[in-house]
């Protein structure tokens, strides 16, 4: 699968919780022209390294950050900071490669 479809997949299965809101966070640069014609490049997503999909776990208002990556997909430097920083401020943070996994990474979180 690529990641797009195990994306997609996460959002479906993990769309009908009730105790579960992600969002996806769309990541990149935009370009526009000022009124001289200049071009100008603006990053849009949360931060740099922030997870895929980010959100929040009922009742306790706990952030979710997943990373979604294929089975072979690397982890980037500034994403490993991310998930590191999320975990320790007493977030959810995990590389998910599946649905499987993302469910696990949430499921293993209510159980603590």
């Amino acid at each position: 699968m690529t990641e797009r479809e195990i994306l997609r997949a996460i959002r479906l299965e993990l769309g009908g919780r009730s105790d579960l809101v992600l969002w996806r966070n769309s990541t990149g640069t935009a370009e526009y022209y000022d009124r001289s014609g200049r071009p100008h490049r603006v990053p849009y997503g949360l931060v740099p390294g922030a997870s895929d999909l980010i959100g929040i776990l009922a009742p306790s208002g706990r952030l979710v950050a997943l990373e979604v990556k294929t089975a072979r997909g690397r982890v980037s430097k500034d994403q490993k900071m991310f998930l590191n920083l999320v975990r320790r401020m007493g977030g959810i943070g995990a590389v998910v490669r599946s649905v499987d996994d993302a469910i696990d990474a949430i499921e293993g979180e209510i159980a603590c």
